[in-house]
């Protein structure tokens, strides 16, 4: 029954702490930090350096001219921004669209191997200092590049991580509905995260780095953004938040859609806490190593296990002797897991209720992290291309 009993407060510690917890360390960390060190003031350079744009896309004529007329649209010198597309694989009309566009330099190979491997070889050809990554399908606020090239006037910064939010739609679902909630929250860890010491990783849909930093990565890479970032991240640089520049793009289109992308995204953690496993030391690499683990390698390994073995160990330790506190654990516990039931049923019919997403869209996320180990196992060797998720 003891040893029971130890199991349970630990699984249970390990899932408030990586959910609840480490956000309520990061603040008061944070606020002890920024009672003896200020921020600095840091302004724009009067020559602003020259920056590409840069945008790896597969079969996306859907959204070019969209995406072009966003560019434009950028608040930065015209003779300053480059602006690249990497197109390999592309079948649609993609390229025959961008000639439209007289900015646009187009590097197209015929075969497809993946978003890694055409960043990879789309770098070859860039020799401006910064390279700022964005998805042809997500849509750059104005200021974006200008906020972006303010954060490198710090040299220890390397990355700079852009915000990544989701359109609101007049009628969410479980899926845009989810995924909205959980980058709002994605946010506001990013951001302490950065002040304290560094941000933990970027997301594609907008980041930036230093062109020196660039290194190839393997071919089958499924969280290049992440594995690109923490790398420079482990040559000593910062990963800066950049909360004033941002990325809109729709949510899932559904909850299959979303189911795809995050056991891909599940399974490119697992992956890169295998080849990012320097980063577990933390005698070495100290903060950061502190901040990785408990933002991203406990999400991506033994909290969801954790999250699920509460209830079986829970009944249990219920069966073996009854005690009130273990049955009000569970209860609560049962109400949590109906309210996710109904949040489900909910988006099927397309009823919004943000509240029964929360749930929903938690154990939904916990339990595709399962199943990306399983998706990984059947890529190994595999190429870095993948099945895109449709997007609102």
């Amino acid at each position: 029954m003891r040893t029971l009993e130890i199991i349970f407060w630990i699984a249970f510690g390990i899932v408030f702490y990586t959910y609840i917890g480490y956000g309520m360390v990061l603040v008061l960390l944070v606020k002890m930090k920024e009672l003896f060190v200020k921020p600095i003031k840091r302004l724009l350079p009067a020559d602003l350096p020259e920056v590409t744009l840069f945008i790896t896309a597969f079969n996306e004529q859907d959204v070019i001219d969209e995406k072009m007329k966003n560019c434009r649209e950028l608040d930065y010198p015209g003779d300053k921004l480059n602006i690249v597309w990497v197109t390999d694989g592309t079948t649609d009309a993609s390229n025959e669209m961008l000639k439209k566009y007289p900015e646009v330099t187009v590097y197209f190979e015929p075969q497809r191997r993946g978003k890694t491997a055409a960043m990879t070889r789309g770098m070859l050809f860039i020799a401006t200092p910064y390279v700022v990554f964005t998805d042809a399908n997500t849509m750059l606020n104005p200021e974006a590049i200008r906020e972006i090239v303010l954060q490198f006037m710090d040299p220890k910064v390397g990355c700079v991580a852009g915000e990544k939010r989701i359109a609101v739609q007049q009628k969410d679902n479980a899926a845009s509905g989810g995924e909205g909630l959980y980058w709002k929250y994605e946010s506001v860890l990013k951001d302490l995260d950065s002040r304290l010491c560094t941000a933990v990783g970027a997301a594609g849909e907008l980041f930036a780095i230093r062109r020196e930093f660039f290194e190839p990565m393997e071919t089958d890479t499924l969280l290049d953004d992440f594995i690109l970032s923490l790398r420079i991240a482990q040559k000593g640089y910062k990963i800066a938040y950049c909360s004033s520049a941002y990325a809109i793009e729709g949510g899932s289109a559904s909850m299959v859609d979303e189911e795809k992308r995050k056991v891909r995204i599940a399974a490119g953690g697992l992956q890169s806490i295998w080849r990012l496993r320097p980063l577990l030391n933390i005698f070495r690499y100290g903060w950061l190593s502190f901040q990785y683990v408990s933002h991203r390698v406990l999400r991506w390994s033994i909290t969801p296990l954790m999250l699920f073995l509460l209830i079986p160990v829970n009944m249990v330790i219920l069966s073996i002797e009854p005690s009130p506190l273990y049955t009000i654990l569970l209860f609560f516990q049962g109400v949590f897991y109906l309210s996710g039931l109904w949040g489900y049923y909910l988006s099927t019919k397309q009823i919004k209720n943000k509240f029964l997403f929360v749930p929903y869209y938690f154990l939904f996320m916990n339990i595709n992290v399962i199943k990306g180990f399983n998706y990984l196992r059947k890529r190994q060797g595999g190429s870095g291309a993948w099945e895109k998720s449709k997007r609102r």
